[in-house]
């Protein structure tokens, strides 16, 4: 086994799209743990979109990730080396070790991993935060109800295919709004939805009006933008929107307008509410008890894109969630040192 561990560190802050001069691949000696830390090996590093505002110098949920600084990520590992008396040489656990093969942690944020229930890549996508997002999202800021015509942006990425299926599993009436037929077909012929709109071939606020008549009760909202718009201007009375991201606009240079159709909020009686899934960490394990209980029961199925590569392929990796290039759960696998590709 190397000695040397390869991180990825922020080189500079991005204009627009992250590129391989955002990044800067760098080796060091595999930390050694004192007293209370452990070392994990990383297996597989969680690509999400919310890492583009990580980016900015901006005030935000969470500070900016530091010039010079390994790029924040949550990731899958064991456990190297310990003396830390609560982890075992062997264990699977997840945390934010970061975009590095090797990370030391004295288990603050670590979770274990129970791979006699999903694959460790699964615990970053639909047993992990994004499942986490979807799951609360849904139950608490949508106030999810049977009979809810529920409304998913983004509906082909991580949180999007889990939130629809979470819908469905509840009773909901399920519309997915994704790119490309191929998409579309997966979450209404593999995952349940009732409908898809492809919004790269067909009007969004046509396909709305024609999918959802009555209107929309829940809109979970992963893109913003004019889909965004468009959702808003279906809603019911008592409608709730929940804001969960805006990959739409997140390498945008230019500061993006707001929607159009907001007094539809006003109108309809309806809330627009953003959230955080770090606001629900003491409550992480009922959100995993739920989502596991979907998973076993086959009531859920989880996908994860799998990218090989290693560390050096993160930013490359990165910017296939702004292509629209994924299906499911993003993943980089680091593993064996195996592969290679330029940043």
């Amino acid at each position: 086994m190397t000695s040397v561990n390869r991180q990825i560190r922020l080189a500079q802050r991005p204009v627009g799209r992250p590129d391989e001069s955002t990044w800067e691949l760098t080796e060091e000696p595999i930390p050694t743990p004192g007293d209370g830390e452990f070392v994990v090996t990383i297996d597989y590093v969680s690509l999400d979109p919310a890492m583009r505002g990580w980016l900015n110098d901006a005030r935000s949920y969470v500070p900016p990730v530091g010039i010079g600084e390994v790029m924040r990520a949550h990731a899958v590992g064991r456990v190297l080396e310990s003396r830390h008396p609560d982890y075992a040489v062997g264990e699977v656990v997840s945390g934010s070790f970061g975009v590095t093969e090797h990370a030391i942690s004295d288990g603050s944020g670590v979770q274990r991993v129970d791979e006699s229930i999903a694959p460790a890549p699964t615990w970053l996508g639909a047993l992990g935060f994004p499942g986490l997002t979807a799951y609360f999202g849904l139950m608490d800021v949508g106030k999810l109800a049977e009979g809810d015509t529920v409304v998913i942006s983004g509906a082909a990425g991580a949180v999007g295919s889990i939130a629809g299926q979470i819908a469905k599993a509840k009773g909901a009436t399920v519309i997915g709004i994704a790119g490309g037929p191929e998409k579309c077909a997966w979450l209404t012929e593999e995952l349940g939805f009732d409908a898809a709109i492809d919004y790269k071939n067909e009007s969004v606020y046509k396909g709305l009006k024609a999918a959802a008549p009555k209107g929309i009760d829940v809109y979970f909202d992963n893109v913003g933008g004019e889909i965004l718009d468009a959702a808003l201007s279906r809603l019911r009375k008592g409608a709730r929107v929940v804001l969960c991201g805006a990959i739409s606009g997140y390498n945008a240079t230019d500061p993006q307008p707001g929607p159009a159709h907001y007094l539809s909020l006003l109108i309809n009686r309806a809330s627009m509410t953003g959230f955080i899934i770090f606001d629900y960490l003491d409550r992480y394990q009922e959100g995993v008890d739920a989502l596991s209980e979907l998973l076993t029961s086959g009531t859920m199925t989880a996908r994860e894109q799998i990218e090989i590569g290693g560390v050096p392929a993160f930013g490359s990796t990165l910017n296939l969630l702004f292509d629209g290039a994924n299906t499911g759960k993003l993943v980089l696998e680091v593993g064996e040192r195996t592969h290679d590709s330029e940043l």
